[in-house]
């Protein structure tokens, strides 16, 4: 089967999150996120019978502290992705892999086994992580030049699938000796790969290695530099990298309804200590961010990580979305605070009018 991020809506649309506590909102709201496994079934088989197109999650391996604790609570994500690809039939599913701290070879190993047990829907997300305090876990810490061995990482996994008979590899990262991975993915040369990345050293890996980049922007206007410069950094090298970016949704029959929640979960029930430890650690160790965030949008870390917030009604959010494709973004992912609660309204409601714009097919 053709892979979900390479079918044929417009403007494609996946669920990202849901396998970690509070998705990426950070709030003490009562019906804030819980993220047990029946949950992450049943957001996942709304989101396929819509017609989403992807289901991605985080990785993460240590919370945030505050009242929530938020995130420390999470599902691992290969296994996550197996146990969803046994109860779906058609919507993408990724792993996100912080590369240092797993070995390619094994790698290589879990994600063909997603990729075959989910009929060639998996795929992967590769990231190098930021994090000092996740690392120290490891005995490890982040590395200045992380996306080099990134490089050598996803090199040995698709050298893996390829490869006839077993290779040795020798790098300035991995020193292998007789590397063989069997079965190999079903996707050649290996499943759709995606990454995440604000800063030069990251957008370069993905013109190089990965079919799709995910950005952020702090106001939709700003966002075509982004694409214009991963386009720019893609064709360099001869090839093309789809631009995606990600959304936190609050999405209401009234303006003024969605508005007031907003408020509501991400300023006067926000768990402020989570919020304040997210991004001081983002802000000094991950180049994930436009820097304006930062300063000018603290709700919105409140809210869901930094991302851009779509708050409205239906057709509000749908005029986002489309201006946000007009951009020249190729996609979105979306998180909520209560995925299972407000999926449903969001895909009966703005999912028709993003088809009447010609972003999705019937």
């Amino acid at each position: 089967m053709t892979h979900p991020l390479h079918g044929p809506h417009r403007f494609k649309l996946g669920v990202f999150s849901a396998n970690a506590d509070g998705g990426l909102a950070i709030t003490t709201v009562p019906e804030r996120w819980r993220a047990s496994w029946a949950d992450n079934v049943a957001a996942a088989r709304i989101a396929e019978e819509a017609g989403l197109d992807f289901f991605l999650p985080i990785a993460r391996w240590k919370g945030f502290g505050g009242e929530t604790r938020v995130r420390e609570h999470s599902f691992e994500t290969f296994t996550w992705a197996a146990g969803l690809a046994a109860v779906t039939s058609r919507i993408g599913l990724f792993m996100t892999v912080h590369v240092p701290l797993v070995h390619p070879v094994y790698a290589a190993k879990a994600l063909a086994t997603v990729d075959h047990i989910s009929g060639g829907r998996a795929g992967l997300n590769i990231v190098c992580g930021w994090n000092p305090e996740e690392f120290a876990m490891f005995g490890a810490a982040p590395e200045e030049r992380a996306y080099d061995r990134a490089a050598e990482w996803i090199t040995i996994i698709e050298r893996a699938y390829a490869a006839e008979e077993p290779f040795d590899f020798e790098g300035r990262y991995y020193r292998l000796k007789g590397v063989v991975s069997r079965p190999a993915s079903i996707q050649r040369p290996r499943p759709v790969t995606m990454n995440a990345a604000f800063g030069p050293p990251g957008r370069d890996f993905a013109a190089r290695h990965c079919d799709f980049l995910f950005s952020t922007f702090s106001e939709i206007a700003d966002g075509h530099r982004h694409v214009e410069d991963m386009r720019a950094r893609s064709a360099a090298v001869g090839r093309e990298v789809g631009v995606y970016t990600v959304c936190h949704v609050v999405c209401r029959e009234t303006q003024a309804e969605a508005e007031a929640y907003y408020r509501r979960y991400a300023v006067e029930m926000a768990d402020h200590a989570a919020v304040e430890a997210h991004m001081a650690g983002k802000k000094a160790f991950a180049a994930s961010h436009d820097a304006a965030a930062f300063d000018l949008y603290r709700q919105r870390f409140a809210g869901g990580a930094g991302s851009y917030p779509l708050i409205g009604t239906p057709e509000r959010i749908a005029e986002e979305i489309a201006a946000i494709a007009a951009q020249g973004y190729a996609g979105a992912a979306l998180s909520f605070v209560n995925y299972t609660a407000e999926l449903p309204f969001f895909c009966a409601r703005v999912l028709p009018l993003l088809r009447q714009a010609g972003l999705r097919e019937g």
